[in-house]
């Protein structure tokens, strides 16, 4: 029965063409072995590939050979690697499961390219799937992680989803495959493990066909995520304007969309941030101008009306948070050093540093690129206000240097307009004791 559904499998889904070789990702283990049978069964072209991990001595080099010697005796091109995986691990700085799954797919793929195979299959099955979905559930991946393992994702194909572990376990006794059993499968060190062993046997004891009526879900789960996916994309044309390197949400207008933290949440995953941050995120919907919430690429700024979501190299970002002093900013073409100091006896007149009361100062501060529509009280001209780009017309600033003009904004107030002219609502008084140092320097030119 085995043998016939995985045909029937294969021949509806086509996932390679006839005459194309694909390459068979086998371990040693019943479940890669009993793969391997039913494709040589099938009279479908591979070639087989095996990454010894040399985790386990004398054990992991006997896997090897078991894989090697059956290619030997059914003329199948065999493909064996070895990896320094502890090594690499400490290196990287990842789990040996992690690294262990990079290194090997990383192989696959090269060894696909090298020798021209159409695809990628590993032995993953129904129970595989349902392990996924439970940790992507635990973990909290939302509606992308009920799908549980994809069957086909770039060139990796994964034929026996549709098969449980016992189905694959009773092939290999009928038929007699030979296989090795990983001793480190029975540990429950590796969190897989530990849902193997702990989680899905209590399920079984009480829904006998977890696994059948799980794998089912799992497809419907699927098509779903394909209409949900759809809905989102339309949510974020609607809510999502890009400026430059940044990305604009209007605050107003994201609070009237539901629900409210699934959408949030899927506008700002692509940027690193988690479901865990939703709540901080929202938080930001009613604070005032320069709170922000970080994930490890991106900020999401509240600024005025809108959410600002800007890269945290700060050469590429539209809008940079200054909220520490000391500091110095790598804006691109210019770097923006910010000190504190006691007010000097004289005032130098230099258009590339700024020199501001810190009375009037209130963190955090936004370093951004000038816009149309802003505005300011030049320093100089008695509270009278200027439009930025009248100003930069006025001071004959090439087109091209436009560009690189950054706004130096206190509590919503520009306070100064880099390379130009402070405002006078920040300028050094008589009773000034303290300063704020804003320095532009040239970095590179572009």
């Amino acid at each position: 029965m085995l043998l016939d559904k995985f045909l029937e499998q294969w021949m509806v889904k086509q996932y390679v063409l006839p005459g194309h070789v694909v390459l068979l990702a086998v371990s040693g283990g019943g479940d890669s072995m009993v793969m391997a049978d039913l494709f040589l069964k099938s009279k479908i072209d591979f070639a087989v590939a095996h990454c010894n991990f040399g985790l386990r001595g004398e054990a992991s080099d006997l896997d090897e050979q078991l894989v090697g010697d059956w290619c030997k005796a059914n003329k199948i091109k065999f493909h064996g690697t070895r990896f320094e995986t502890k090594e690499r691990s400490l290196e990287w700085k990842k789990g040996i499961q992690e690294t262990a799954r990079i290194l090997r797919y990383e192989w696959f793929e090269t060894t696909r390219k090298e020798n021209e195979y159409a695809k990628i299959i590993t032995a993953h099955h129904a129970n595989d799937n349902v392990e996924t979905l439970l940790i992507n559930l635990f973990k909290g991946t939302g509606i992308s992680g009920m799908h549980g393992i994809m069957q086909e994702n770039g060139y990796v194909v994964r034929p026996l989803l549709f098969a449980t572990k016992d189905m694959l376990a009773a092939y290999a006794n009928e038929h007699g495959i030979a296989y090795r059993e990983d001793a480190s499968n029975a540990s429950d060190d590796y969190l897989r493990n530990a849902v193997r062993h702990n989680v899905v046997p209590a399920v079984l004891e009480w829904f006998p066909n977890a696994v059948k009526n799980v794998n089912e879900s799992i497809e419907r789960f699927g098509e779903v995520e394909i209409l949900y996916k759809k809905a989102i994309e339309q949510e974020r044309k609607k809510l999502m304007q890009q400026r430059g390197q940044d990305h604009y949400i209007p605050i107003l207008k994201l609070k009237h969309r539901a629900p409210l933290g699934t959408i949030c949440y899927e506008l700002l995953y692509p940027f690193g941030f988690t479901s865990a941050q939703v709540p901080h995120v929202l938080n930001l919907l009613d604070s005032l101008s320069g709170h922000y919430v970080s994930s490890a690429t991106h900020r999401v700024i509240r600024n005025r009306d809108f959410l600002v979501i800007t890269t945290l190299p700060t050469e590429t970002a539209d809008l940079i948070l200054v909220d520490k002093v000391p500091s110095t900013i790598d804006a691109g073409k210019y770097s923006y050093s910010f000190s504190i100091q006691p007010k000097p006896k004289v005032i130098s007149a230099n258009a590339d540093v700024a020199y501001l009361d810190m009375k009037t100062i209130e963190f955090p501060l936004v370093l951004r690129k000038w816009r149309v529509g802003d505005y300011f009280y030049p320093f100089g001209m008695k509270m009278k206000k200027k439009k930025v780009s009248r100003l930069l017309i006025d001071e004959k600033v090439p087109m091209h240097e436009k560009e690189d003009i950054r706004i130096l904004e206190c509590s919503k107030r520009i306070a100064w307009v880099s390379g130009i002219r402070p405002d006078e609502r920040f300028r050094v008084k008589e009773t000034t004791e303290q300063i704020l140092v804003v320095k532009r320097e040239l970095t590179k030119i572009l």
